[in-house]
């Protein structure tokens, strides 16, 4: 966390920060106040007039969302040549720029909750955070969250400005933001242009709005520079951005569940998905484009899980944890006052976590088994119903400030749903669901959908047919209606995916509450559990990181290779060039690189951005950086806080840092600045883009 780098703030000095390390403590000041997030990636300010830098996998929806048959920005890429070129990005795209960070623990769990079990706990938390946020979002135009850190011990207020009027500037074409493609995906040497651009845009009076012609260029109080001097090996990085999750602090139990059936099964159930979609797309260009998008997200995770699998197998991580697990409850119990205060709690973990394993073993096909308009009715069933209470009683996620967000939602489905593509992927579970005992069944599912145990294939596509054909939702205009309809519009509709929400409505409110009971008992149990490992480790000296939780966080270290890169043991240089691409460029695939781009390599067109050493554009480093999921388009900075690359991937071998962290392995991938700016003035001609910057 940014208010723990005091406690290093010498090992920042010796890394090489020129900057104070109490300026990266403060959120809304310089280098940290440029860094925003859009809701799933991460971002940087890099103008006073709002363009926003990212990794083009993170633009890659609105890309997509804006091409059709005939105008494939996917494949030719975007350029505004002005502001009024500028396009909105796909529906529900924001950018959140934070405004306050407080902790709220004590407001969070008061005397009254700590007092509390069960789901009576969890409703207690929900109540305290709900009107925390309401109170924060007073403030039009925001949005506010309170995130759990250290499984629930402590609670932080970050209170971010929610910009709507998002708008697609400029990418790449795929042949550079997706050079090499799943192919080169976690791998090293890599040659991916993965960058892009998007604007905030405001109200002219400076506040959150919907998109609209009038609104302006949003004028951010930081914005990062580009730095003039480039990277060398052994340079000073860190990179700031909002990391998705981290499970540094599981228990040996967790480690062995997840590598020994939760993630096996995810990629083989990845590999199944990506079959069918391709089948039903191979020859439908308008599906390819709609599931496009979906295909980039399942491949990402199906080599991530992988590569965790791989790398897992050669370890002795499992040993490990259960070693410090045995040492902690020796250290609880060592003590009759650690005993007495924490070792009932340790004991409720384990037994906790593994029924919720049993429990995920049995519902590995439910899922997938609900046609995705299906789910968009009983979301919209939920919505209507909650709208009933007055705001501060409704379910978390359902209230007035999450109604923009719906109404996204819904719009959305319109570039990127084909119902044959669907009903396959649904066909697909329902089969493996069908082969399930009776007992491992949910009787009122089976009553919605119109199936059963034992179920041929004829009997449930029959089943799965007549679902899709009764129902009028796939209509974006039929979605829209529904959003202000009341519970009894919905009782009364002869539409099919409507009826079957309605039917499903009453055992779904009954499997949340069992799983909230479950959820209270969890973050009592845990928070004990990670109150009694702070304070194993603090008897030992060593400080404990709470684990990521897509919440604002620094890491540092230096660029660098290294000399066991290759699985016959040749090391990784920590550069690659554009020399590269001219290597990997086939014209065909994932290496398909554009004609103008390989023409401008081939001339030697680099310009100022040749580095001496290598005699040729660097486009991509290694960097000894502790980053994950989320980290995607974060600003990488040199010692004096200028942007020098953007954060896109890490290392297959090393990608199991999620969970066990291994400083020999562990390298992350940004793209190098040299090269985005080299793409963007030799290449795509985007000067207007580069004078903005102060590039030119």
């Amino acid at each position: 966390m940014p208010q723990q780098l005091p406690q290093v703030a010498k090992q920042l000095k010796a890394a090489g920060l020129k900057l104070d390390p109490k300026a990266l403590t403060n959120l809304t000041e310089f280098p940290m106040g440029a860094i925003v997030s859009l809701g799933g990636c991460s971002a940087s300010f890099v103008s006073p007039e709002g363009l926003v830098a990212t990794n083009h996998h993170c633009v890659y929806n609105s890309v997509a969302y804006n091409s059709k048959p005939g105008r494939d920005y996917l494949a030719d890429g975007f350029l505004a040549k002005t502001l009024g070129d500028e396009i909105p990005a796909a529906p529900g795209s924001r950018v959140f720029v934070t405004k306050e960070v407080r902790n709220v623990t004590q407001q969070v769990i008061d005397k009254t909750t700590a007092a509390l079990e069960g789901k009576k706990r969890v409703d207690a938390i929900e109540k305290n955070v709900k009107a925390i946020v309401a109170a924060c979002e007073k403030e039009e135009g925001h949005r506010c969250n309170v995130y759990p850190y250290y499984g629930g011990l402590e609670y932080y207020l970050i209170k971010q400005m929610e910009i709507r009027d998002v708008r697609l500037v400029y990418a790449p074409p795929a042949g550079v933001g997706k050079f090499g493609g799943d192919t080169d995906n976690w791998m090293w040497p890599r040659h991916t242009g993965d960058f892009g651009f998007y604007r905030a845009y405001v109200s002219k009076d400076g506040k959150a709005a919907d998109f609209s012609k009038d609104n302006v260029p949003y004028v951010p109080k930081h914005h990062l520079k580009l730095a003039k001097d480039g990277l060398k090996e052994g340079d000073f990085v860190m990179v700031l951005g909002y990391p998705g999750r981290t499970n540094r602090h599981r228990l040996p139990s967790e480690v062995d569940f997840t590598f020994s059936w939760d993630y096996p099964n995810f990629v083989k159930s990845s590999g199944e998905r990506l079959a069918i979609i391709g089948e039903q797309t191979k020859t439908d260009d308008a599906a390819r484009l709609k599931y496009a998008g979906m295909v980039a997200g399942i491949n990402n995770y199906y080599k991530n899980r992988q590569g965790m699998l791989d790398s897992y197998a050669n370890s002795d991580f499992l040993a490990r944890k259960t070693k410090e697990h045995a040492e902690l409850k020796a250290w609880v119990n060592s003590n009759p006052a650690r005993a007495k205060e924490y070792a009932a709690d340790l004991a409720t973990v384990e037994k906790l976590i593994a029924e919720r394993q049993e429990k995920a073993k049995r519902d590995v096909n439910v899922d997938g088994i609900f046609p995705r308009l299906l789910g968009t009715a009983r979301t919209l069933y939920r919505l209507a119903n909650e709208r009933t209470k007055p705001d501060a009683e409704r379910k978390a996620g359902f209230q007035e400030r999450d109604l923009p967000r719906f109404a996204a939602g819904v719009k959305s489905v319109e570039g990127t749903y084909a119902e044959n593509v669907d009903k396959a992927l649904v066909m697909h579970s329902l089969k493996k669901y069908a082969a399930q005992p009776a007992s491992e069944h949910y009787a009122d599912v089976d009553a919605a959908l119109g199936i059963r145990a034992g179920m041929s294939d004829a009997e449930l596509s029959a089943a799965v047919d007549k679902l899709y054909a009764g129902s009028k939702l796939g209509s974006t205009e039929a979605r829209t209606a529904w959003l202000k309809a009341k519970p009894e519009d919905f009782k009364n509709s002869d539409d099919s995916f409507i009826k079957a929400a309605v039917a499903m409505y009453e055992g779904s409110l009954k499997r949340e509450a069992e799983a909230e009971e479950e959820a209270g008992k969890m973050q009592q149990a845990y928070a004990n559990y990670m109150k009694a490992k702070i304070a194993f480790m603090t008897s030992k000296g060593l400080p404990v990181y709470p684990d990521a939780n897509s919440t604002l966080r620094v890491t540092f270290g230096k660029v660098a290779g290294r000399d066991h890169g290759t699985a016959d043991g040749l090391a990784w240089a920590p550069f690659t060039t554009v020399k590269g691409v001219l290597a990997k460029a086939t014209g065909e695939g994932d290496f398909k690189a554009p004609k103008a781009q390989l023409d401008a390599i081939k001339a030697k067109d680099f310009g100022n951005f040749v580095d001496p050493k290598l005699k040729s554009v660097p486009l991509a480093y290694l960097a000894t950086l502790d980053i994950t999921g989320g980290n995607s388009g974060s600003a990488a900075l040199n010692a004096k806080g200028e942007l020098i690359g953007l954060a896109f991937d890490g290392t297959l071998d090393s990608i199991i840092s999620d969970w066990d962290f291994n400083a020999a392995n562990t390298r992350s991938i940004q793209v190098d600045l040299r090269y985005m700016l080299w793409q963007m003035k030799h290449v795509d001609k985007a000067d207007r883009l580069l004078k903005e910057m102060g590039a030119q």
